[in-house]
């Protein structure tokens, strides 16, 4: 995984290990889906009237903000290990809607548009995370440049152009630059996707054929290269013990505690106060099953952890953490929900 691919050049950009070309190269791909996925959502999905967004929205906020004081609570007087406060915040959109599909029709169809567009806020929280937080000093002339592209992006999405071309030629210089400028270059996937047009009364446009064409390829290659480069735990040191170490303490609380508060409180505060309603067909211990499933952070919460430490050590504890907080959190609310559709 850290053999050197050059692609033809010496430059220092393109001389990076497998496992760079993955987190940094295919996982843009990742992003740019999300991205696609939100800007969607955001035109004519869940997300596109204030009064059914409210839930979901306010939901991820308080899903984020929870897990990170709880990880805070365990590293605050740590400087080294105090940067993985953003980890247990994410959830992994793909395996948590995996887990609620396995109920099948039993579960409403609405509590699944309900987990989407809070799992979808929450990957848009994650990307302005990593997009303020973990990015390194930054290069002004290529920030410029960055600008300049986006501009061109603009006027070909004003001007409804369909050439797909024209975007992975532009997308490709904007990842070039956006790695270059300092910021993580996955954020150029999701800046990408802002611009690739998309009309509420077309039938097929440019951004649902590319949603399409995109979505297997980052269910069965991309996502299983990321697990493959970055999933693997060094047990030789693993105990009890160490398990009770800031970060996997941290990692494991945020996940499955954090995110069981932070959304099943703030969504049972709107509904109780009258801003917003169940979910319809759904009952309150499905929601807190749902709640629970948000706890599941493999993907994100992985890349999360690779950009905020450097050290082995603290990367494998925050590994440890993220996969037996997300298996937990996958088993219980498979049986909370079950229960709740047979008691239903």
């Amino acid at each position: 995984l850290h053999l050197k691919l050059f692609l033809g050049t010496n430059l220092p950009l393109f001389y990076k290990s497998i496992q760079h070309w993955i987190n940094d190269g295919l996982m843009v791909i990742f992003f740019f889906t999300i991205g696609l996925e939100i800007k969607r959502e955001f035109l004519e999905g869940e997300l596109s009237m204030p009064s059914q967004a409210i839930l979901p929205v306010i939901a991820a906020v308080g899903g984020m903000a929870v897990p990170a004081m709880f990880y805070l609570f365990f590293n605050i007087n740590d400087p080294n290990t105090i940067r993985g406060w953003a980890i247990p915040s994410a959830t992994d959109i793909a395996f948590s809607l995996g887990v609620l599909s396995l109920l099948g029709s039993r579960v409403p169809i609405s509590l699944k548009i309900f987990l989407m567009a809070l799992a979808i806020i929450d990957d848009l929280g994650a990307i302005i995370i990593i997009a303020l937080f973990y990015s390194s000093n930054l290069d002004i002339l290529s920030l410029f440049i960055v600008l300049f592209i986006l501009f061109f992006l603009y006027q070909c999405n004003k001007k409804n152009i369909q050439n797909i071309w024209m975007y992975i030629f532009l997308g490709t210089l904007l990842w070039i630059f956006i790695q270059n400028s300092g910021i993580h270059a996955t954020i150029s996937g999701v800046l990408l996707a802002i611009f690739i047009p998309h009309e509420r009364k077309q039938q097929s446009s440019l951004l649902t054929c590319a949603e399409e064409k995109l979505h297997p390829w980052v269910a069965y290659f991309i996502m299983p290269m990321f697990a493959l480069a970055n999933a693997g735990v060094y047990l030789g040191d693993v105990s009890l013990e160490s398990l009770s170490d800031p970060i996997p303490l941290g990692v494991m609380t945020g996940l499955l505690f954090g995110k069981q508060i932070g959304v099943f409180f703030t969504t049972f505060l709107l509904i109780k106060f009258g801003y917003a309603r169940l979910p319809s067909g759904s009952n309150w211990m499905q929601m807190f099953g749902v709640a629970v499933l948000t706890g599941i952070g493999f993907t994100m919460a992985m890349f999360i952890n690779f950009l905020a430490f450097d050290s082995d050590v603290y990367i494998n504890q925050a590994k440890i953490g993220i996969l037996i907080a997300s298996f937990i959190s996958a088993v219980f609310g498979y049986i909370l929900l079950k229960f709740s559709v047979k008691n239903s």
